[in-house]
């Protein structure tokens, strides 16, 4: 089950998919709310990073260093999203588990974790700025419960693509679900589109539940994917009620070219920040 996180907010503190007897719930903090849009590339980066530097805690030593990292314009505006975006994350509980009916009684299971056991991040007037020693880093600690998984079960994630289609969220969950697919895939396989246990309901797009719409979806988000991994083998079977998937691996050593920007120009927002206007220094930390 690897349903989608929210695409927006909505004033509610809990988002609930079900495939099936599987059940996914996410919990926002009252304070921040539930993760949405551009924050699914907090976690997808993070563990990325920890596989990389085989280490439960990730180090930026500047606001710089985190946003080119996340493939975010330089600028207070950006990092301030950042910083939104980790508080969301952060704030968030995540319970997923099973409904199931037997002869005599409906059974209940339930698991819950967290991404992040602490975070301090600093915010920075001027984001080139360096840090003045390792106790101004920005210090991101994982959960032991996320920190195993992502060891346990590692899936190879090309973060140059998830940069690029940071910006479609939509695309961004197609393409995660079926980096996943493929590479845990033995062989052809074929995912229904529609049903309880079909890839609208994995995918999270309520709003594109109806047939004809979603299947038109699916071709121009399979369209986009192929830009930047031309070898994937994903496809809509002939009566477009199946995805067809088979063994691939979507990591490439090459950058691609995908979306053509001005160097002002930010995924939601065409205006650069006025660096005058942005506050001074602080301190964010949440533990």
């Amino acid at each position: 089950m690897r349903p989608a996180r929210p695409k927006a907010p909505d004033g509610e503190l809990l988002y609930e998919r079900r495939n099936g007897h599987f059940v996914l719930q996410v919990t926002g903090h009252p304070n921040f709310g539930v993760p949405f849009g551009q924050d699914r590339i907090v976690p997808i980066f993070l563990a990325t990073l920890a596989v990389q530097q085989k280490s439960q805690t990730i180090r930026f030593r500047s606001a710089a260093q985190m946003l080119e990292t996340f493939g975010m314009h330089k600028g207070g505006k950006e990092y301030r999203r950042l910083v939104a975006a980790f508080e969301r994350i952060f704030g968030a509980t995540i319970f997923f588990g099973t409904d199931s009916m037997t002869a005599r009684a409906k059974v209940v299971q339930r698991s819950r974790f967290n991404f992040l056991r602490e975070a301090r991040i600093w915010y920075n007037r001027q984001p080139d700025q360096s840090v003045l020693g390792e106790e101004f880093e920005n210090t991101i600690v994982l959960s032991d419960e996320f920190y195993q998984e992502i060891l346990a079960h590692p899936i190879p994630t090309d973060l140059e693509a998830v940069k690029l289609l940071a910006a479609a969220p939509a695309v961004l969950d197609l393409f995660m679900w079926l980096t996943y697919r493929c590479f845990t895939a033995k062989g052809p396989e074929s995912i229904p589109i529609f049903g309880e246990f079909g890839l609208v309901s994995q995918l999270g797009s309520v709003e594109y539940s109806r047939p004809r719409r979603f299947r038109a979806e699916l071709e121009k988000w399979l369209s986009t994917i192929r830009v930047i991994w031309p070898e994937c083998p994903a496809q809509l079977s002939p009566g477009g009620f199946h995805m067809i998937v088979g063994p691939a691996f979507a990591v490439h050593s090459k950058p691609v070219q995908l979306f053509e920007e001005s160097p002002s120009s930010t995924p939601n927002d065409h205006s650069a920040p006025s660096r005058a206007a942005l506050p001074t220094r602080r301190l964010v930390k949440v533990h």
